[in-house]
């Protein structure tokens, strides 16, 4: 006895269409993408972070603001235990440019 496939094709098709979709994305999301680097330097300063959350103005530059946060905590789970160090630094300038 046959094995009837025309039900199938609609599923196929759809299957198909997602498939190169999915593909034709995932390859232009890459493209328009960089692959970043990592900076020792700035890995030994987020390393070097305290705790909490910080935020200040340096005294020769009244018109910058810098701000820091550090969280580190120990998860467990499931009788698994996580380490989550996060770290973040950032600054924020606003400056007048003549036209």
């Amino acid at each position: 006895m046959p094995l009837p496939l025309a039900p199938l094709i609609p599923l196929a098709i759809r299957l198909g269409v997602v498939a190169t979709t999915t593909f034709a994305l995932t390859r232009l999301i890459q493209s328009a993408s960089h692959p970043g680097r990592t900076d020792q330097r700035a890995e030994d300063a987020l390393d070097d972070l305290g705790e909490g959350l910080s935020l200040h103005r340096p005294a020769d530059r009244s018109e910058q603001t810098n701000a820091s946060a550090r969280l580190r905590r120990v998860i467990r789970f499931r009788g698994r235990a996580y380490e989550v160090d996060a770290g973040l630094m950032a600054r924020f300038r606003l400056r007048e440019r003549p036209e």
